[in-house]
């Protein structure tokens, strides 16, 4: 909190509650903010505090808090993520190029940087969040960079210099076209949002499809950003790294330590999953609701897919909330290939096929404009219509900025118009639809009705991975011959 998070008594009441035990809450009119009596830091008498724990689109869980001193008059009002660190960092780059970008919403998380490349600036992380559009962005860098710029002229007229020079071109960016390919099509430029915490977001103005301005990228914490957070002990990361340095093992750092500990771990579970199996046994263990965050259990079991290969299967269920979810993990060897498949689905039969979609395959339905990236929904072993379900009601309960006074009217008749045509498509009203999953590690699968014969309205294509897909996947930095002399290839 600020400055005024502690109270005259020393005690912080905790946040009640409700009935189902969720600590944050849809915001609604049955929502009330809790109360806490806090000293006042200019006057040091006593002042209230209201803090309110809450789910919104835009920010989903947040910490939105008020501080008002009735006898000095100071107020105070801040708003913090209450969201868990995900489980990857994510990247935005979007090319800004008409005034229809400069209004995308944007929300900044506290641990997010803000880059701009063309002109080599960059700001560092911040300590609070902000819910904001990009041409907001620019005009709160251009009010910073301003202050003392009297006091820099006179001081140091160089930095002055410098600094004129950048705000000057901050706010050429804020004069763009209406549309894109208009003249001072020039003063384009690109920003980029690093938040290693994965809870920023930038408005995708063509959802649920691919923004072909805005890139999205995932990738795994290093050990510095890991530590910034607080998730690693550096002090026992280096007595860990001292140990392997003395058996003779070359201790790396920043993505591949993150990706040799997941290697490992993931090996302890596909084998006490394996050892599970055999007795048929349901493996549980404790977790926390990713809705609601009370705890619950999450139950794994190893199932055998026939002519395809071994799976573990993860199902989570909170009985506070009533969130559901499961989730899929290949076992095996890597592929030396990726695999497309592609299913041509004529009627409602079709739509009972078993399919899983590993977290590194992408998805799309043509006749339905849907083209879904590979990460989204994570791995998944259901039926396709229950695919097609489950992307219906991500798309309609998590896609930000599409409900509220910000939503534009045209956008979001559009997009009430994609998800009747996913329902329709669920119910087997709309054919025929051809389903194509496209996974380079080749851990993705449609059930084929005719086997051991070939299906005649699938077709299956074995293609080699491009070099980027193979950095992506983090392959191209594995050696499997001579590691145990610490291959200079590490």
């Amino acid at each position: 909190m600020s400055e005024h998070d502690v109270s005259a008594s020393g005690e912080q009441p905790l946040p009640k509650l409700n009935a189902g035990n969720q600590l944050f809450q849809d915001l609604d009119s049955n929502v009330s903010a809790t109360e806490i009596e806090s000293l006042c830091m200019q006057c040091h008498n006593n002042g209230m505090t209201k803090l309110l724990l809450t789910r919104i689109p835009h920010f989903k869980s947040i910490i939105i808090m008020s501080f008002y001193c009735p006898h000095c008059g100071l107020k105070n009002s801040e708003v913090q993520s209450g969201e868990a660190v995900q489980e990857k960092g994510h990247r935005y780059e979007l090319r800004c190029g008409s005034k229809a970008d400069l209004n995308r919403q944007v929300v900044r998380n506290g641990t997010a940087s803000v880059s701009f490349p063309d002109w080599d600036f960059s700001a560092p992380p911040t300590t609070t969040s902000k819910l904001t559009t990009v041409e907001g962005l620019i005009s709160h860098f251009i009010d910073d960079l301003s202050m003392d710029q009297d006091q820099r002229k006179e001081l140091v007229p160089e930095v002055y210099e410098q600094i004129a020079s950048l705000i000057a071109r901050l706010r050429t960016a804020l004069d763009l076209p209406e549309e894109h390919g208009e003249q001072n099509s020039d003063n384009a430029f690109t920003v980029v949002i690093d938040d290693p915490t994965g809870n920023s977001y930038v408005e995708n103005l063509c959802a649920p499809s691919p923004d072909p301005r805005l890139s999205i990228q995932y990738y795994h914490r290093t050990r510095e950003q890991m530590i910034q957070l607080g998730l690693l002990n550096p002090d026992a990361e280096d007595a860990q790294e001292t140990e392997e340095a003395g058996q003779g093992q070359v201790a790396t750092k920043g993505p591949r330590i993150n990706a040799l500990q997941e290697s490992l771990a993931a090996e302890n579970v596909v084998r006490a999953v394996k050892e599970a199996s055999q007795s048929h046994e349901i493996l549980s263990f404790p977790a926390n609701c990713s809705s609601c965050n009370a705890p619950c259990d999450t139950r794994m079991q190893m199932v055998d897919i026939p002519h395809f290969q071994e799976v573990i299967i993860m199902s989570t269920t909170c009985d506070d909330c009533g969130y559901k979810s499961n989730e899929v993990k290949c076992g095996g060897a890597i592929s030396s290939q990726g695999r497309r498949i592609t299913l041509k689905i004529e009627d409602k039969d079709d739509l009972s096929r078993d399919i899983l979609k590993s977290e590194t395959s992408s998805f799309n339905i043509p006749e339905l404009d849907l083209d879904m990236v590979a990460g989204t929904l994570g791995g998944r072993f259901t039926t396709i219509e229950g695919l097609i379900r489950q992307v219906h009601n991500e798309l309609d309960s998590r896609v930000p900025f599409m409900e509220g006074d910000s939503a534009v009217a045209e956008r979001r008749e559009r997009f009430k118009r994609f998800l009747s045509r996913l329902e329709d498509a669920a119910e087997g009203r709309l054919f025929p639809l051809n389903i194509t999953l496209d996974d380079p590690m080749s851990h993705s699968y449609i059930q084929n009705i005719y086997a051991p014969d070939a299906d005649p309205n699938m077709i299956i294509e074995d293609y080699d991975r491009t070099f980027e897909q193979n950095e992506d996947l983090g392959l191209n930095d594995i050696n499997v011959e001579n590691y145990e002399h610490g291959s200079e290839k590490a």
